[in-house]
């Protein structure tokens, strides 16, 4: 499949994206060129299963994660890590893109094994959906979070920032708010493509063929934020 009639430019329109999300498809995001300048692949959480772990690892590459929105993590007590780390290699961050980190801890489900396999890592990645939307209503608390997972893991866990993309810019932010916009569970999965040869980012141009290729929506930063903002 190739662009659409609603491709505008290099880029899908924001519609079509969020048509794909609601349909439990994966679609690719391009942040901004003086950010990251990365094009993470991003699942809805709840529709995350082996064969999506797979293509992440394979095709994509970068760190498999689930964003959760800040009240659903205050809600299950997960902390920025950077709040929480005391050694000293956590005492300053210099990130060239932003002004600090959303990692929160990593996870396993209780019911995994290893937690690595794709097996594994789709358990603890699609049940995180429900887990987000009954936080997100006051029916799942953090005593409930630790019976069902833990941790450490293998599923890196993000904290999106309070005010999402009025707060902060990253992939986080721009997933959670396309999971809002979509009306689907607060929970989705990041990972960022990379390119086999270069050992770098995939480029904007590479990104956008493998979109064609697959179906895939492609969108960035910028045309979320002036649709979702």
């Amino acid at each position: 499949m190739s662009r659409t009639a609603e491709s505008t430019g290099d880029f899908d329109a924001v519609s079509r994206v969020l048509d794909a999300f609601r349909a439990g498809e994966p679609v690719l995001v391009h942040d901004f060129d003086d950010r990251e300048g990365e094009t993470d692949l991003v699942y809805p959480a709840g529709a995350v299963g082996p064969a999506d772990v797979a293509r992440m690892r394979n095709d994509a590459g970068g760190l498999v994660c689930v964003a959760l929105p800040n009240d659903v993590s205050e809600s299950l007590g997960l902390p920025f890590m950077d709040d929480v780390l005391d050694h000293p290699a956590a005492s300053s961050h210099d990130l060239a893109y932003d002004s600090r980190s959303s990692f929160s801890f990593t996870v396993n489900h209780r019911d995994s094994f290893t937690g690595i396999t794709d097996r594994d890592r789709a358990m603890t990645i699609s049940r995180l959906a429900p887990v987000a939307q009954a936080a997100r209503a006051g029916d799942y608390d953090a005593d409930d979070f630790g019976g069902e997972f833990r941790a450490p893991g293998h599923v890196h866990l993000l904290r999106g920032a309070p005010n999402l993309l009025s707060d902060r810019q990253g992939h986080t932010e721009l997933g959670l708010a396309m999971a809002d916009e979509a009306g689907i569970p607060p929970a989705v999965v990041v990972c960022e493509m990379l390119d086999d040869e270069t050992g770098a980012a995939l480029s904007k141009d590479a990104a956008r063929d493998y979109a064609d290729r697959h179906g895939f929506a492609f969108v960035d930063g910028d045309g979320l934020i002036d649709e979702l903002v």
